[in-house]
Protein backbone atom coordinates (compact mmCIF):
# COMPACT_ATOMS: atom_id res chain seq x y z
CA UNK A 1 0.00 0.00 0.00
CA UNK A 2 1.75 3.10 -1.25
CA UNK A 3 1.73 5.96 1.26
CA UNK A 4 0.49 3.75 4.10
CA UNK A 5 2.48 4.17 7.32
CA UNK A 6 4.71 1.23 8.20
CA UNK A 7 3.69 1.75 11.81
CA UNK A 8 0.01 1.61 11.02
CA UNK A 9 0.41 -1.69 9.21
CA UNK A 10 1.71 -3.32 12.38
CA UNK A 11 -0.92 -1.73 14.70
CA UNK A 12 1.53 -0.88 17.49
CA UNK A 13 2.19 2.16 19.58
CA UNK A 14 4.55 4.30 17.44
CA UNK A 15 6.97 4.91 20.31
CA UNK A 16 7.60 1.18 20.60
CA UNK A 17 8.19 0.64 16.89
CA UNK A 18 11.73 -0.66 16.56
CA UNK A 19 12.50 1.62 13.64
CA UNK A 20 12.12 4.67 15.82
CA UNK A 21 14.83 4.23 18.44
CA UNK A 22 18.10 5.94 19.11
CA UNK A 23 19.39 2.47 18.31
CA UNK A 24 17.46 1.95 15.11
CA UNK A 25 17.49 -1.24 13.05
CA UNK A 26 20.77 -3.11 13.32
CA UNK A 27 23.23 -1.59 10.86
CA UNK A 28 23.79 -3.86 7.83
CA UNK A 29 27.41 -4.69 8.60
CA UNK A 30 26.49 -5.80 12.15
CA UNK A 31 23.69 -8.05 10.87
CA UNK A 32 26.01 -9.57 8.27
CA UNK A 33 28.68 -10.17 10.92
CA UNK A 34 26.23 -12.02 13.20
CA UNK A 35 25.01 -14.14 10.25
CA UNK A 36 28.59 -15.14 9.45
CA UNK A 37 29.19 -16.15 13.05
CA UNK A 38 26.11 -18.35 12.89
CA UNK A 39 27.48 -20.08 9.78
CA UNK A 40 30.96 -20.46 11.32
CA UNK A 41 29.62 -22.18 14.45
CA UNK A 42 29.21 -25.38 12.44
CA UNK A 43 33.02 -25.51 12.12
CA UNK A 44 33.12 -26.63 15.76
CA UNK A 45 29.72 -28.22 16.26
CA UNK A 46 27.37 -29.38 13.49
CA UNK A 47 24.37 -28.86 15.73
CA UNK A 48 25.38 -25.38 16.93
CA UNK A 49 23.32 -22.51 15.57
CA UNK A 50 21.75 -19.22 16.54
CA UNK A 51 18.01 -18.72 16.42
CA UNK A 52 16.60 -15.56 14.87
CA UNK A 53 15.86 -14.12 18.33
CA UNK A 54 19.40 -14.91 19.50
CA UNK A 55 20.90 -13.25 16.42
CA UNK A 56 18.68 -10.20 16.92
CA UNK A 57 19.67 -10.03 20.60
CA UNK A 58 23.40 -10.34 19.86
CA UNK A 59 23.18 -7.72 17.12
CA UNK A 60 21.32 -5.37 19.47
CA UNK A 61 23.94 -5.82 22.24
CA UNK A 62 26.76 -5.03 19.79
CA UNK A 63 24.90 -1.93 18.60
CA UNK A 64 24.13 -0.87 22.18
CA UNK A 65 27.81 -1.07 23.13
CA UNK A 66 28.67 1.04 20.08
CA UNK A 67 26.17 3.69 21.18
CA UNK A 68 26.69 3.66 24.98
CA UNK A 69 30.30 2.41 25.26
CA UNK A 70 29.21 0.47 28.33
CA UNK A 71 27.84 -2.96 29.20
CA UNK A 72 24.78 -2.02 31.21
CA UNK A 73 21.23 -3.29 30.64
CA UNK A 74 19.66 -0.09 32.01
CA UNK A 75 21.66 2.03 29.56
CA UNK A 76 20.76 -0.34 26.75
CA UNK A 77 17.08 0.11 27.59
CA UNK A 78 17.41 3.89 27.57
CA UNK A 79 19.32 3.82 24.27
CA UNK A 80 16.43 2.02 22.56
CA UNK A 81 13.80 4.12 24.34
CA UNK A 82 12.34 1.18 26.19
CA UNK A 83 11.71 -1.04 23.15
CA UNK A 84 13.79 -3.73 24.85
CA UNK A 85 13.50 -3.88 28.62
CA UNK A 86 16.54 -4.45 30.81
CA UNK A 87 14.82 -7.50 32.31
CA UNK A 88 14.33 -9.10 28.88
CA UNK A 89 17.92 -8.34 27.87
CA UNK A 90 19.23 -9.85 31.09
CA UNK A 91 17.05 -12.94 30.68
CA UNK A 92 18.53 -13.65 27.24
CA UNK A 93 22.01 -13.13 28.64
CA UNK A 94 21.46 -15.61 31.46
CA UNK A 95 19.00 -18.15 30.07
CA UNK A 96 19.25 -18.31 26.30
CA UNK A 97 21.04 -21.43 24.96
CA UNK A 98 23.67 -19.54 22.97
CA UNK A 99 26.83 -21.66 22.36
CA UNK A 100 29.01 -19.29 24.37
CA UNK A 101 31.99 -21.68 24.60
CA UNK A 102 32.66 -21.51 20.84
CA UNK A 103 31.31 -18.04 20.02
CA UNK A 104 34.68 -16.23 20.17
CA UNK A 105 36.44 -19.01 18.21
CA UNK A 106 33.77 -18.81 15.49
CA UNK A 107 34.19 -15.05 15.29
CA UNK A 108 37.96 -15.48 15.00
CA UNK A 109 37.44 -17.91 12.12
CA UNK A 110 35.43 -15.42 10.06
CA UNK A 111 37.99 -12.64 10.67
CA UNK A 112 40.80 -14.98 9.56
CA UNK A 113 38.86 -15.95 6.41
CA UNK A 114 37.79 -12.40 5.55
CA UNK A 115 41.29 -10.95 5.71
CA UNK A 116 43.14 -14.02 4.43
CA UNK A 117 45.33 -14.41 7.50
CA UNK A 118 47.79 -17.28 6.96
CA UNK A 119 50.51 -16.28 9.41
CA UNK A 120 50.87 -14.18 12.52
CA UNK A 121 52.45 -13.65 15.92
CA UNK A 122 50.82 -14.46 19.26
CA UNK A 123 51.13 -11.99 22.15
CA UNK A 124 50.38 -12.99 25.74
CA UNK A 125 49.62 -10.44 28.44
CA UNK A 126 47.32 -9.89 31.37
CA UNK A 127 45.23 -6.94 32.49
CA UNK A 128 43.32 -5.99 35.65
CA UNK A 129 39.77 -4.79 36.09
CA UNK A 130 39.27 -2.65 39.19
CA UNK A 131 36.21 -3.40 41.26
CA UNK A 132 34.49 -1.79 44.24
CA UNK A 133 35.59 -2.74 47.74
CA UNK A 134 31.98 -3.64 48.50
CA UNK A 135 31.63 -5.99 45.51
CA UNK A 136 30.84 -9.55 46.60
CA UNK A 137 29.28 -11.45 43.71
CA UNK A 138 31.68 -10.63 40.86
CA UNK A 139 33.55 -13.69 39.55
CA UNK A 140 37.10 -14.38 40.82
CA UNK A 141 37.53 -11.21 42.84
CA UNK A 142 40.81 -10.89 44.72
CA UNK A 143 43.36 -8.33 45.84
CA UNK A 144 45.54 -7.05 43.02
CA UNK A 145 48.45 -4.64 42.96
CA UNK A 146 47.49 -1.14 41.90
CA UNK A 147 50.32 0.17 39.71
CA UNK A 148 49.15 3.77 40.03
CA UNK A 149 49.12 4.00 43.83
CA UNK A 150 51.42 1.14 44.77
CA UNK A 151 48.77 -0.29 47.09
CA UNK A 152 46.20 -3.05 46.69
CA UNK A 153 42.70 -2.92 45.27
CA UNK A 154 39.83 -5.32 44.73
CA UNK A 155 39.58 -6.59 41.18
CA UNK A 156 39.79 -9.27 38.51
CA UNK A 157 42.79 -10.38 36.46
CA UNK A 158 42.41 -11.66 32.90
CA UNK A 159 45.03 -13.34 30.73
CA UNK A 160 44.69 -12.64 26.99
CA UNK A 161 45.98 -14.25 23.80
CA UNK A 162 46.30 -11.67 21.02
CA UNK A 163 46.95 -12.40 17.34
CA UNK A 164 49.02 -9.89 15.36
CA UNK A 165 48.90 -10.49 11.61
CA UNK A 166 50.16 -8.47 8.62
CA UNK A 167 46.72 -6.88 8.23
CA UNK A 168 44.68 -6.87 11.45
CA UNK A 169 45.23 -7.63 15.15
CA UNK A 170 42.52 -9.31 17.23
CA UNK A 171 42.00 -10.98 20.63
CA UNK A 172 41.64 -14.75 20.13
CA UNK A 173 41.40 -16.10 23.68
CA UNK A 174 41.10 -15.14 27.34
CA UNK A 175 40.80 -16.65 30.80
CA UNK A 176 40.29 -15.35 34.33
CA UNK A 177 43.07 -15.83 36.85
CA UNK A 178 42.21 -17.08 40.33
CA UNK A 179 44.83 -17.15 43.14
CA UNK A 180 45.17 -20.29 45.24
CA UNK A 181 43.81 -19.31 48.71
CA UNK A 182 45.80 -21.98 50.56
CA UNK A 183 49.04 -21.08 48.80
CA UNK A 184 48.38 -17.40 49.44
CA UNK A 185 47.82 -18.12 53.12
CA UNK A 186 51.06 -20.16 53.29
CA UNK A 187 53.09 -17.39 51.62
CA UNK A 188 51.80 -14.83 54.11
CA UNK A 189 52.65 -17.06 57.05
CA UNK A 190 56.05 -18.01 55.57
CA UNK A 191 56.99 -14.36 55.13
CA UNK A 192 56.00 -13.66 58.72
CA UNK A 193 58.15 -16.54 60.03
CA UNK A 194 61.14 -15.46 57.94
CA UNK A 195 60.99 -11.98 59.44
CA UNK A 196 61.03 -13.63 62.86
CA UNK A 197 64.24 -15.45 61.92
CA UNK A 198 62.77 -18.97 61.74
CA UNK A 199 64.95 -21.25 59.60
CA UNK A 200 63.52 -22.90 56.50
CA UNK A 201 63.60 -26.43 57.96
CA UNK A 202 61.42 -25.26 60.85
CA UNK A 203 58.86 -23.51 58.62
CA UNK A 204 55.86 -25.37 57.13
CA UNK A 205 56.57 -26.72 53.62
CA UNK A 206 54.90 -25.14 50.59
CA UNK A 207 51.54 -26.84 49.90
CA UNK A 208 50.82 -28.22 46.40
CA UNK A 209 48.95 -25.84 44.12
CA UNK A 210 45.25 -26.46 43.65
CA UNK A 211 44.70 -27.65 40.03
CA UNK A 212 41.61 -25.43 39.79
CA UNK A 213 43.82 -22.36 40.43
CA UNK A 214 46.54 -22.49 37.73
CA UNK A 215 49.28 -19.89 37.51
CA UNK A 216 49.17 -17.11 34.94
CA UNK A 217 51.81 -18.94 32.87
CA UNK A 218 49.79 -22.18 32.96
CA UNK A 219 46.71 -20.29 31.77
CA UNK A 220 48.73 -18.84 28.89
CA UNK A 221 49.91 -22.33 27.87
CA UNK A 222 46.30 -23.56 27.92
CA UNK A 223 45.25 -20.70 25.63
CA UNK A 224 48.07 -21.58 23.22
CA UNK A 225 47.02 -25.24 23.20
CA UNK A 226 43.44 -24.22 22.41
CA UNK A 227 44.45 -21.87 19.59
CA UNK A 228 46.45 -24.32 17.49
CA UNK A 229 43.72 -26.93 16.79
CA UNK A 230 41.04 -24.24 16.48
CA UNK A 231 42.96 -22.33 13.79
CA UNK A 232 45.39 -24.76 12.11
CA UNK A 233 45.58 -22.66 8.92
CA UNK A 234 47.48 -19.85 10.69
CA UNK A 235 51.27 -20.29 10.81
CA UNK A 236 52.74 -18.74 13.95
CA UNK A 237 56.09 -16.97 13.51
CA UNK A 238 56.78 -16.30 17.18
CA UNK A 239 55.23 -15.96 20.63
CA UNK A 240 55.78 -12.75 22.63
CA UNK A 241 55.39 -12.30 26.38
CA UNK A 242 56.73 -10.13 29.21
CA UNK A 243 59.00 -11.03 32.15
CA UNK A 244 56.25 -12.86 34.04
CA UNK A 245 56.46 -15.64 31.44
CA UNK A 246 60.25 -15.77 31.17
CA UNK A 247 60.61 -19.19 32.86
CA UNK A 248 62.11 -22.36 31.45
CA UNK A 249 58.82 -24.27 31.64
CA UNK A 250 56.83 -21.67 29.78
CA UNK A 251 59.41 -20.94 27.06
CA UNK A 252 60.04 -24.63 26.29
CA UNK A 253 56.40 -25.73 26.36
CA UNK A 254 55.12 -22.74 24.39
CA UNK A 255 57.73 -23.38 21.72
CA UNK A 256 56.89 -27.11 21.58
CA UNK A 257 53.14 -26.47 21.11
CA UNK A 258 53.84 -24.93 17.69
CA UNK A 259 56.66 -27.29 16.69
CA UNK A 260 59.67 -25.37 17.98
CA UNK A 261 58.55 -21.82 17.18
CA UNK A 262 60.48 -18.81 18.46
CA UNK A 263 59.48 -17.58 21.94
CA UNK A 264 60.61 -14.11 23.02
CA UNK A 265 60.27 -12.94 26.61
CA UNK A 266 62.14 -10.99 29.28
CA UNK A 267 64.23 -11.97 32.31
CA UNK A 268 65.02 -10.11 35.50
CA UNK A 269 68.23 -8.11 35.88
CA UNK A 270 69.44 -10.41 38.67
CA UNK A 271 69.07 -13.59 36.60
CA UNK A 272 72.29 -15.63 36.60
CA UNK A 273 74.09 -16.65 33.43
CA UNK A 274 77.19 -18.82 33.02
CA UNK A 275 80.10 -17.55 30.96
CA UNK A 276 83.50 -19.30 30.85
CA UNK A 277 82.52 -21.51 33.77
CA UNK A 278 81.71 -18.50 35.93
CA UNK A 279 78.29 -17.41 37.07
CA UNK A 280 77.24 -13.75 37.19
CA UNK A 281 74.06 -11.77 36.84
CA UNK A 282 72.98 -10.78 33.38
CA UNK A 283 73.17 -7.13 34.44
CA UNK A 284 76.80 -7.50 35.51
CA UNK A 285 77.70 -9.37 32.33
CA UNK A 286 76.41 -6.63 30.02
CA UNK A 287 77.98 -3.90 32.12
CA UNK A 288 81.30 -5.45 31.07
CA UNK A 289 80.21 -5.88 27.45
CA UNK A 290 78.17 -2.76 26.58
CA UNK A 291 76.16 -2.79 23.38
CA UNK A 292 76.34 -0.62 20.29
CA UNK A 293 73.95 2.02 18.99
CA UNK A 294 71.53 0.63 16.40
CA UNK A 295 68.54 1.85 14.38
CA UNK A 296 65.46 -0.22 15.26
CA UNK A 297 62.15 -0.26 13.41
CA UNK A 298 59.21 0.11 15.81
CA UNK A 299 56.35 -2.16 14.65
CA UNK A 300 57.42 -1.77 11.03
CA UNK A 301 57.28 2.02 11.25
CA UNK A 302 59.62 4.74 12.40
CA UNK A 303 63.24 4.03 13.21
CA UNK A 304 64.57 4.87 16.65
CA UNK A 305 68.04 4.74 18.13
CA UNK A 306 68.77 2.17 20.83
CA UNK A 307 71.79 0.60 22.48
CA UNK A 308 71.77 -3.13 21.83
CA UNK A 309 74.05 -5.87 23.11
CA UNK A 310 73.56 -9.60 22.64
CA UNK A 311 75.15 -12.98 23.32
CA UNK A 312 74.15 -16.64 23.30
CA UNK A 313 74.53 -17.47 26.97
CA UNK A 314 73.75 -20.33 29.33
CA UNK A 315 70.88 -19.12 31.55
CA UNK A 316 71.24 -20.99 34.84
CA UNK A 317 67.54 -21.13 35.79
CA UNK A 318 66.69 -22.43 32.31
CA UNK A 319 69.48 -25.00 32.26
CA UNK A 320 70.31 -24.23 28.62
CA UNK A 321 71.53 -21.58 26.23
CA UNK A 322 69.29 -18.70 25.32
CA UNK A 323 69.78 -15.74 23.04
CA UNK A 324 70.10 -12.92 25.60
CA UNK A 325 69.75 -9.30 24.45
CA UNK A 326 70.37 -6.13 26.47
CA UNK A 327 68.22 -3.28 25.14
CA UNK A 328 68.19 0.38 26.12
CA UNK A 329 66.27 2.97 24.14
CA UNK A 330 67.54 6.52 23.75
CA UNK A 331 66.82 8.49 26.92
CA UNK A 332 66.67 5.39 29.15
CA UNK A 333 69.28 4.78 31.83
CA UNK A 334 68.90 1.05 32.49
CA UNK A 335 68.87 -1.99 30.24
CA UNK A 336 65.98 -4.41 29.87
CA UNK A 337 66.95 -7.99 29.09
CA UNK A 338 65.19 -10.04 26.41
CA UNK A 339 65.61 -13.78 25.87
CA UNK A 340 64.78 -15.86 22.80
CA UNK A 341 64.47 -19.64 22.52
CA UNK A 342 65.59 -19.98 18.89
CA UNK A 343 69.29 -19.15 18.65
CA UNK A 344 69.25 -18.91 14.84
CA UNK A 345 67.44 -15.53 14.72
CA UNK A 346 69.38 -12.28 14.25
CA UNK A 347 69.60 -9.79 17.10
CA UNK A 348 67.69 -6.94 15.43
CA UNK A 349 64.98 -9.33 14.19
CA UNK A 350 64.30 -10.40 17.78
CA UNK A 351 64.25 -6.81 19.04
CA UNK A 352 61.91 -5.60 16.28
CA UNK A 353 59.61 -8.59 16.78
CA UNK A 354 59.39 -7.81 20.51
CA UNK A 355 58.15 -4.29 19.77
CA UNK A 356 54.89 -5.88 18.53
CA UNK A 357 54.04 -6.77 22.12
CA UNK A 358 52.95 -3.17 22.68
CA UNK A 359 49.93 -3.70 20.42
CA UNK A 360 48.13 -5.69 23.09
CA UNK A 361 48.37 -2.66 25.39
CA UNK A 362 46.59 -0.57 22.76
CA UNK A 363 43.87 -3.22 22.59
CA UNK A 364 43.42 -3.12 26.38
CA UNK A 365 42.91 0.64 26.25
CA UNK A 366 40.40 0.44 23.39
CA UNK A 367 38.60 -2.49 25.02
CA UNK A 368 38.10 -0.71 28.33
CA UNK A 369 37.31 2.77 26.99
CA UNK A 370 35.28 2.10 23.84
CA UNK A 371 34.21 -1.55 23.70
CA UNK A 372 32.13 -1.94 26.81
CA UNK A 373 34.40 -3.49 29.44
CA UNK A 374 35.52 -0.31 31.16
CA UNK A 375 32.31 0.90 32.83
CA UNK A 376 29.24 -0.63 34.48
CA UNK A 377 30.22 -4.26 33.82
CA UNK A 378 28.46 -5.48 36.94
CA UNK A 379 27.11 -8.83 35.73
CA UNK A 380 27.50 -11.26 38.62
CA UNK A 381 28.82 -14.81 38.79
CA UNK A 382 31.03 -16.70 36.37
CA UNK A 383 28.46 -16.57 33.58
CA UNK A 384 28.05 -12.83 33.97
CA UNK A 385 31.76 -12.03 33.74
CA UNK A 386 32.70 -14.60 31.12
CA UNK A 387 29.80 -13.87 28.76
CA UNK A 388 30.27 -10.13 29.22
CA UNK A 389 33.88 -10.41 28.08
CA UNK A 390 32.87 -12.53 25.07
CA UNK A 391 30.30 -9.98 23.85
CA UNK A 392 32.75 -7.09 24.30
CA UNK A 393 35.38 -9.00 22.28
CA UNK A 394 32.82 -9.61 19.54
CA UNK A 395 32.45 -5.82 19.38
CA UNK A 396 36.20 -5.57 18.69
CA UNK A 397 35.93 -8.15 15.89
CA UNK A 398 32.77 -6.58 14.47
CA UNK A 399 34.50 -3.24 13.93
CA UNK A 400 36.67 -4.91 11.28
CA UNK A 401 33.54 -5.59 9.21
CA UNK A 402 32.54 -1.94 8.95
CA UNK A 403 32.60 -1.00 5.23
CA UNK A 404 34.97 1.94 5.77
CA UNK A 405 37.39 -0.15 7.83
CA UNK A 406 37.36 -2.93 5.24
CA UNK A 407 37.98 -0.45 2.43
CA UNK A 408 41.07 0.96 4.15
CA UNK A 409 42.48 -2.48 4.90
CA UNK A 410 41.75 -3.87 1.42
CA UNK A 411 43.50 -0.85 -0.13
CA UNK A 412 46.51 -1.49 2.16
CA UNK A 413 46.02 1.82 3.95
CA UNK A 414 46.24 2.47 7.68
CA UNK A 415 43.13 1.15 9.49
CA UNK A 416 40.90 3.53 11.49
CA UNK A 417 41.24 3.85 15.24
CA UNK A 418 38.54 2.25 17.38
CA UNK A 419 37.44 5.59 18.83
CA UNK A 420 36.99 7.31 15.45
CA UNK A 421 35.20 4.31 13.96
CA UNK A 422 32.73 4.10 16.85
CA UNK A 423 32.02 7.84 16.48
CA UNK A 424 31.23 7.17 12.82
CA UNK A 425 28.91 4.28 13.77
CA UNK A 426 27.08 6.39 16.34
CA UNK A 427 26.55 9.05 13.68
CA UNK A 428 25.19 6.41 11.29
CA UNK A 429 22.79 5.18 13.99
CA UNK A 430 21.48 8.69 14.58
CA UNK A 431 21.07 9.41 10.87
CA UNK A 432 19.19 6.16 10.36
CA UNK A 433 16.89 7.00 13.26
CA UNK A 434 16.18 10.47 11.85
CA UNK A 435 15.71 9.17 8.31
CA UNK A 436 13.14 6.60 9.43
CA UNK A 437 11.41 9.21 11.56
CA UNK A 438 10.96 11.90 8.89
CA UNK A 439 9.91 9.38 6.23
CA UNK A 440 6.93 8.19 8.30
CA UNK A 441 3.48 9.76 7.84
CA UNK A 442 2.84 9.73 11.59
CA UNK A 443 6.04 11.59 12.46
CA UNK A 444 4.24 14.30 14.47
CA UNK A 445 2.53 11.72 16.64
CA UNK A 446 5.78 9.84 16.97
CA UNK A 447 7.62 12.99 18.09
CA UNK A 448 4.94 13.78 20.67
CA UNK A 449 5.08 10.27 22.06
CA UNK A 450 8.87 10.33 21.90
CA UNK A 451 9.05 13.58 23.90
CA UNK A 452 6.60 12.24 26.47
CA UNK A 453 8.49 8.97 26.79
CA UNK A 454 11.88 10.67 27.12
CA UNK A 455 10.70 13.17 29.76
CA UNK A 456 8.67 10.79 31.92
CA UNK A 457 10.21 7.40 31.37
CA UNK A 458 13.86 7.53 30.32
CA UNK A 459 15.27 10.88 31.43
CA UNK A 460 13.00 11.72 34.35
CA UNK A 461 14.02 14.43 36.82
CA UNK A 462 15.52 13.20 40.09
CA UNK A 463 15.31 14.92 43.51
CA UNK A 464 18.44 16.77 44.62
CA UNK A 465 19.80 16.90 48.15
CA UNK A 466 21.88 20.01 47.32
CA UNK A 467 18.95 22.40 47.69
CA UNK A 468 16.73 22.74 50.78
CA UNK A 469 13.47 23.14 48.88
CA UNK A 470 10.80 20.87 50.35
CA UNK A 471 12.84 20.11 53.48
CA UNK A 472 12.06 21.36 57.01
CA UNK A 473 15.26 22.59 58.60
CA UNK A 474 13.89 23.51 62.05
CA UNK A 475 14.33 26.57 64.29
CA UNK A 476 17.61 28.35 63.76
CA UNK A 477 17.17 31.28 66.21
CA UNK A 478 17.64 32.10 69.85
CA UNK A 479 15.11 31.13 72.53
CA UNK A 480 13.96 34.07 74.72
CA UNK A 481 13.81 32.02 77.92
CA UNK A 482 17.48 31.07 77.49
CA UNK A 483 18.86 34.60 77.06
CA UNK A 484 20.16 34.61 80.61
CA UNK A 485 22.74 32.04 79.47
CA UNK A 486 24.51 34.78 77.51
CA UNK A 487 24.74 36.92 80.65
CA UNK A 488 26.33 34.07 82.54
Amino acid sequence: MVGKSRLAKRHVNPIYERRHMFISDTLPFVGKYIDEIDAALKTYDENAKLTNSQKAWLGFCVMAIFVTRTFCWAKFERACLGVRSSAALSWMFRRSAIPWQILLAASTVIVIRRFGIIRGRLVIDETDKKRSKSAKFIYNLHKIKDKASGGYINGQKLVFLYLVSDTVSIPVGFEFYKPDPELKKWKKNDEKLRKQGVSKKNRPPEPPRNPSCPTVADIALTLLRQFRPNHPCVKIDCILADALYGTRTFVDEASAIFGGVQVISQIRTNQNIRCRNREKTVEKYFSSYPGTRQKIGIRGGEKVTATVGSARLHVCSHGKKRFVIALKYEGEEEYRFIIAADLSWRTLDIVEAYTLRWLVEVFFEDWKICEGWGRLTKQTGEKGSRRGVIISLLVDHCLLFHPDQQAFIDDKLAACTVGSLIRRIRTECFLQFVEDLISDENRHQILDNLAKHLKNGIYELMPSSKHMSGITIGRLESTPSLKYKNAA
